[in-house]
């Protein structure tokens, strides 16, 4: 990669993106927060009290935030995947495992719901494909790999130079836990 390298950390709430985040940053990264952008740029509303989260504009973040010029940096937050990076890191995980790991952090039950159909149901590849975001992506079961696992996968990826198929090609082989839910 050039100077700059920015990879956009991805995925439904719990599924390891701050976890993944605050190890890539042993290994040199700079983590951005998508929620501090957010504030940062006045983009963040109030707290929504049916899901216990402030809504996040982020087409208006979009518009109002330019990536890093020098240096890597990762951007972790669930919506991510829409502001502009040289990649996406998209992490995934089994939806029995997805429900306890929220369930663990105190999640209502009707939020634990919401993001487990979410993650089932592959709600980012549907933003990817409805948005046309075509940039590297790397997807990820992160719940059936070892966080050195992961940061070695996308060490390599980089090291690559973030190659790999297109948005389209990989929708089309993503992550299907339903079908896998169904055999």
């Amino acid at each position: 990669m050039g100077p700059s390298c920015v990879l956009a950390v991805s995925g439904t709430p719990g599924t390891g993106k701050t976890h993944l985040c605050a190890e890539l940053a042993l290994h040199g990264w700079s983590v951005l927060s998508l929620a501090d952008l957010a504030r940062q740029h006045g983009c963040i509303g109030a707290m929504d009290e049916k899901d216990d989260a402030a809504p996040i504009d982020v087409h208006r973040l979009a518009d109002a935030w330019s990536p890093p010029v020098e240096g890597r940096w990762l951007v972790d937050g669930h919506l991510a995947h829409l502001l502009d990076a040289d990649g996406i890191v998209l992490l995934r995980c089994a939806p029995a495992q997805l429900e306890q790991r929220l369930l663990e952090r105190g999640y209502a039950k009707g939020k634990v719901q919401a993001n487990v159909e979410w993650e089932m149901l592959a709600g980012h590849w549907s933003e990817l494909m409805e948005f046309e975001i075509e940039r590297p992506l790397l997807e990820l079961d992160a719940g059936s790999m070892t966080i050195a696992e992961l940061v070695e996968r996308i060490s390599a990826w980089v090291e690559a130079g973030l190659s790999g198929p297109s948005t389209a090609e990989q929708a089309a082989a993503a992550i299907d836990w339903l079908a896998e839910s169904s055999n």
